[in-house]
């Protein structure tokens, strides 16, 4: 027994003597805060960022996106993740962690970028014409919301500045005033860039919105399934009359009205076709003659 409690005594001691000698190994050496680590990590993945290497960065920003919540650099980690995510063509993820950092942080000062490369990221996905188009109806929204949000500023006036201060910083390259003005100044042009890539690709997505409504159109046609081609028709006229597919959804469903054999809606459709399009009467003419002979026969 006694020697049994000589060894449970000498196990103790080896035991608070380890305990003891790790806790001074320890004290040697400080432990880093959080927040230190997060901004390690960070500085870290934006140096790699900047050097295009996006993959790399990727593996230090995708952990950091949770160590670096409650801290004063979540929102420069989502913005920097979003953008890695879209320049990894992941627009998908891109999207949504943009969404993400004006949902978590709404007083993020990347608020504007971020809107902007929302649309960007949808615009990227956006399928051809014949696919469904919900991601670029959601493309158009969001550009819609920017240029909504942040309209074009007065061009001139900051080209003007633009000009002024890049005068200034050859005449007194020192002047720290003048360097910030001409930084601010490129900014602001740069913006307007974006402000007129938005309003120049809404249009342009509109067009392959009313493509795909027409190519469903069309397919009915096939089919036989007049009735429903009209109502896709009908849709291109009510919501896209700013694309070039207005007058093929007019000459289509004037088509699938007289193939119903609808001759008095026929009638109304041709007289509100040349009044969209005045001067097409000779090329109406013979539908026109058809249906006029229908409608007085019954």
């Amino acid at each position: 027994m006694a020697v049994n409690r000589v060894l449970a005594r000498l196990a103790m001691m080896f035991l608070v003597m380890g305990t003891l000698l790790m806790s001074a190994c320890s004290s040697s050496k400080p432990a880093q805060k959080p927040n230190t680590l997060v901004s390690d990590s960070y500085a870290k993945t934006l140096r790699l960022f900047d050097k295009k290497q996006y993959s790399d960065a990727l593996i230090g920003l995708e952990p950091l996106r949770f160590t670096s919540r409650g801290t004063a650099l979540e929102g420069e980690v989502l913005f920097l993740l979003a953008k890695t995510y879209y320049y990894t063509e992941q627009y998908y993820l891109a999207a949504d962690t943009f969404n993400r950092l004006l949902q978590q942080i709404p007083s993020t000062p990347h608020a504007r970028s971020a809107l902007f490369m929302i649309g960007k990221s949808y615009e990227k996905i956006s399928p051809g014409p014949e696919l469904d188009q919900q991601v670029t109806a959601k493309a158009i929204e969001q550009y819609g919301l920017y240029l909504e949000l942040y309209p074009v500023p007065d061009s001139s006036r900051i080209s003007a500045d633009v000009e002024k201060y890049r005068e200034l910083v050859k005449i007194n390259p020192s002047n720290q005033s003048y360097k910030e003005g001409y930084a601010k100044a490129t900014t602001a042009f740069a913006r307007i860039d974006t402000l007129r890539y938005a309003a120049r690709i809404i249009p342009r997505l509109r067009e392959k919105l009313a493509a795909n409504l027409y190519g469903i159109a069309h397919q009915y046609v096939q089919l036989k399934k007049y009735k429903s081609a009209g109502i896709y028709y009908d849709e291109i006229i009510k919501r896209y009359p700013d694309t070039g597919y207005l007058q093929k959804a007019w000459s289509g469903k004037i088509d699938v009205l007289v193939r119903r054999k609808k001759w008095f809606d026929a009638s109304q459709a041709i007289d509100q076709y040349l009044q969209a399009f005045p001067g097409r009467e000779k090329e109406i003419g013979p539908v026109r003659e058809r249906v006029m002979k229908n409608f007085s026969n019954n």
